[in-house]
């Protein structure tokens, strides 16, 4: 499995805790400067990340990819809609939280997400939603 880490650097533990979430092994972690120019337009800065990825075509739809979103949302918003474009799905992504009380401040894997399962799901719920709104015809 491949970690694209567009967020702050991974500790060994942290890896540890991907793993085992995960359930195999982090093969490989790319960390990709995600800092960018507010000055400038966002998409083409989020595309040159991504590009800075090295991937092919056939590994962006083939490879275990999990991705580590960065910080700023309008990023993340973007590079999501540019993975998606790329992989033909919506990735799996690791979220973060703090351990309570540490200092100095630490952060912990709290989850891998699943964002295709969660389109899946909510397209789901659309149907189910529009179902009952004919059946109150």
């Amino acid at each position: 499995m491949v970690v694209l880490n567009f967020a702050h650097p991974l500790t060994p533990e942290q890896q540890r805790q991907i793993e085992a979430l995960a359930g195999q092994p982090v093969e490989q972690v790319i960390a990709i400067d995600a800092q960018i120019d507010p000055a400038r337009p966002l998409v083409p800065q989020v595309v040159s990340m991504v590009d800075r990825v090295g991937f092919s075509p056939e590994e962006w739809q083939t490879r275990p990819i999990l991705i580590l979103l960065p910080s700023l949302n309008y990023s993340a918003g973007v590079l999501l809609a540019e993975l998606h474009g790329r992989m033909g799905y919506f990735p799996s992504i690791i979220r973060m939280r703090p351990v309570p009380e540490a200092v100095p401040p630490r952060f912990e894997v709290a989850e891998i997400i699943s964002l295709q399962a969660v389109r899946e799901a909510a397209r789901a719920r659309r149907g189910a939603s529009e179902r009952r709104g004919s059946d109150a015809s």
